[in-house]
C-alpha cells in the first residue's frame, strides 16, 4: 500500500515530467492525491523539500538497479542511465541540479548510488574490463562522459546523425572501447 507521502512524491514526479520544476506546487500535489490544500505541509516543509524527496526517489531507483544486478555489464548500466535521462529529462536535471537545502534522504540516496557505481567499476577493473588505477577517478570519468553526453543530447547538441556524429550511447561505447584497448595493451 502506498503511503500518503509516497503518493505525493509520485504526484510531484508526474507534475515535474509534465511541466518542469515550475509546475510542481504543494497545492497541485495535494489536489492530485486528494488532500486538502494544507495537508502536504504535514509531510514537506516546502516545495524544495518535496523536490528533494523526488530526487532521492530517483537516485534510490538508480541504486536499486545497480544493486539488483551487481555483475551487470558496465555498458548496460551506462546505457540504462542514458535511457533514464532521455526518458525523464526533468528528473535528470532535478537530481543533478543545484540544491539550497540539506536533505538527509537525498544525501543518503546519493551516497548509496555512488557507492554501488564505484563497486561496479571496481568489479570491472578486477575482471580486466577496465584498466587498474584510481577507481573513484575512473568512475568519475565514466559518469562525466555519460552524464555530459546525455545532457548534450537533451539540449539538441548531440545525435548520431549530426551534431557530435554520435549518440550518447555510442560515445559510452567508444570510451569503454578505448579503456578496454588500454587495458589490453598494458
Amino acid at each position: 500500500m502506498t503511503s500518503t507521502r509516497e503518493a505525493m512524491v509520485g504526484a510531484a514526479a508526474q507534475l515535474l515530467d509534465e511541466g518542469g520544476v515550475e509546475a510542481v506546487t504543494l497545492r497541485d500535489v495535494g489536489r492530485l492525491v486528494g488532500l486538502s490544500h494544507n495537508a502536504p505541509y504535514k509531510h514537506f516543509a516546502g516545495k524544495e523539500a518535496l523536490l528533494a524527496a523526488v530526487a532521492a526517489r530517483e537516485l534510490q531507483g538508480l541504486h536499486s538497479a545497480l544493486s539488483e544486478s551487481p555483475r551487470a555489464p558496465l555498458r548496460t548500466v551506462l546505457h540504462d542511465y542514458i535511457d533514464w535521462a532521455l526518458r525523464y529529462p526533468a528528473r535528470f536535471k532535478l537530481v543533478f541540479g543545484p540544491w539550497t537545502i540539506d536533505s538527509d534522504e537525498l544525501a543518503e540516496a546519493a551516497t548509496l548510488t555512488q557507492s554501488s557505481f564505484l563497486d561496479l567499476v571496481a568489479t570491472a577493473q578486477a575482471d580486466g574490463a577496465l584498466p587498474p588505477g584510481d577507481t573513484v577517478r575512473l568512475a568519475s570519468l565514466l559518469r562525466a562522459l555519460t552524464h555530459g553526453a546525455a545532457d548534450l543530447a537533451l539540449a539538441g547538441h548531440m545525435n548520431g546523425e549530426g551534431k557530435g556524429n554520435a549518440s550518447p550511447a555510442e560515445l559510452v561505447d567508444d570510451l569503454l572501447g578505448y579503456l578496454r584497448d588500454a587495458t589490453a595493451g598494458k
